[in-house]
């Protein structure tokens, strides 16, 4: 299915594939910097020929490959540009008669619902305020309990504020007060300590501060920072200054002023002191309302959306484990006491007894680096990046070393203790060993001070073939009864 989402600013297209039920994953993307509204605003909201040139030329690229990709479905809408256009009927006119793409002009609110839909679906979040900044109109939706209760849209845009303001060389507190009488009809309720960024700016001053505080994981979904740790930063390109030194995109350099502005206005407004930036937004809320079920709009909490896809897609053919997890999950609740630490852990660890059936379908050389690459870059809905780096890593030592220094050395900064993770990777290794022999065995465990008695409802010749070239932890033995 395919979504082209056509904005003030950008327009931009994405092709999803469905792999099951639950299970989908990106194909196809594709921007165009239309800036369709371009001098619209100065005109009382009239399209003008250059932006309606520049997205004629985008859709017509955009349709070709939807008819490339033989999509089953496509959607295309327009957002705040073509909502304030008094001639954007015309123009939807030309697109649907040249090209051959309709176009819906969706409000405001739908907007803001869209991106929060995929919001709560797809990041690790329950409650929070969203806030999409886009060119001519920013959207807020508030999220409570999963759920989204309240969407509001204002008149605040980066291309806007920048016309009707910057280019007219304004004083930097008419903008201000402009923003703040918008803010001023926001209904009550829009408050939380955390926010949760989309749009292009947000993300592109999220992308600033990974590269200027050398964040270790080069994912920007589910990235977070604290306000009080960055409002310098916001402040520094607010006022346009060092915006190379800062990391900021060049592509950026004519609205983020702006954008920023905006940003932290509403941060400010809604009481935020976190941010956690959003990879996702109006185009895959369009998709999640076709592809969940239009009654309850969510994934089933025993769901991750990425976990389902990298398992339909890099092992179709998987058996179930189902035994797998029940006998991780008592062998690590046993570890843990024995070692005195805690369990904060274990769904980590669940959900690398998960991926685990994706490495037999790679060369048994390299198998367990290719699993570490392939979590680390599609896992990405609903984790925490610390969570991403450990799920990566245990699948990444889960072999004859438990513990590689290198690797923990450059994600240490969002990983747990080097004692968690050797625990993590031994239970996960034997784990995988215990099913060698039958992957339906039903396996216990009994601890007799140093020693871990295992016994097994079928022969266990393959676990206790392997289990020499395995890393031991310290003062454990292992024994297997029969």
């Amino acid at each position: 299915m395919g979504v082209i989402d056509i904005g003030s600013n950008s327009a931009r297209m994405v092709i999803f594939e469905q792999t099951s039920e639950y299970g989908f994953h990106l194909i196809c993307e594709k921007k165009s910097r239309v800036r369709i509204g371009e001098g619209a605003y100065e005109h009382g909201g009239v399209l003008q020929e250059i932006g309606i040139n520049r997205a004629f030329n985008a859709l017509k690229a955009f349709k070709k490959t939807l008819d490339e990709f033989a999509v089953d479905k496509s959607i295309c809408v327009a957002t705040s540009a073509l909502r304030d256009a008094p001639n954007g009927l015309q123009f939807i006119r030309l697109i649907e008669s040249s090209i051959g793409l309709k176009i819906d002009i969706i409000s405001g609110t739908q907007e803001a619902y869209f991106g929060a839909i995929a919001s709560v679906n797809l990041l690790p979040i329950s409650n929070a305020v969203t806030i999409d900044i886009g060119g001519g109109s920013s959207e807020l939706a508030l999220i409570e309990n999963s759920k989204v209760v309240k969407t509001y849209s204002l008149n605040l845009g980066t291309v806007r504020l920048k016309e009707l303001f910057s280019d007219k060389n304004s004083s930097p507190q008419k903008a201000k007060e402009f923003i703040l009488k918008e803010l001023s009809s926001v209904p009550d309720g829009f408050k939380s300590v955390l926010a949760v960024a989309i749009g292009g700016s947000a993300r592109a001053l999220s992308k600033a501060i990974m590269r200027y505080s050398n964040y270790p994981l080069d994912k920007l979904h589910a990235f977070e920072y604290e306000l009080k740790d960055y409002d310098w930063f916001m402040q520094k390109v607010i006022a346009g200054e060092s915006l190379k030194e800062l990391f900021i995109s060049t592509d950026r350099f004519d609205t983020i002023k702006e954008g920023i502005l905006i940003f932290d206005m509403i941060l400010k407004f809604i009481g935020a002191s976190r941010v956690i930036t959003s990879g996702v937004g109006l185009r895959e809320g369009i998709y999640l309302d076709e592809f969940l079920p239009k009654e309850n709009p969510f994934f089933p909490s025993i769901i991750n959306p990425s976990i389902t896809s990298i398992l339909d897609r890099f092992a179709p053919n998987r058996n179930d484990v189902s035994f797998k997890l029940q006998t991780a999950k008592k062998l690590y609740t046993l570890l843990s006491s024995y070692y005195s630490l805690s369990l904060d852990y274990e769904q980590e660890l669940l959900y690398a007894v998960q991926l685990s059936a994706i490495k037999e379908n790679f060369n048994i050389y390299k198998s367990y680096q290719h699993t570490f690459y392939i979590a680390l870059n599609e896992l990405n809905y609903k984790l925490t990046h610390n969570q991403i780096a450990l799920v990566s890593l245990i699948l990444r030592f889960g072999g004859k070393s438990l513990y590689k220094k290198e690797i923990f050395n450059e994600y240490k900064s969002i990983l747990p203790q080097k004692e968690h993770i050797k625990l993590l990777s031994f239970v996960f290794t034997l784990n995988n060993l215990l099913y060698l022999d039958d992957f339906n065995a039903q396996i216990s465990f009994k601890l007799k001070k140093d020693k871990l008695i295992i016994s097994s409802s079928s022969s266990l010749y393959l676990f206790k073939e392997n289990l020499m070239e395995i890393e031991m932890l310290d003062k454990l033995r292992i024994e297997v009864e029969g």
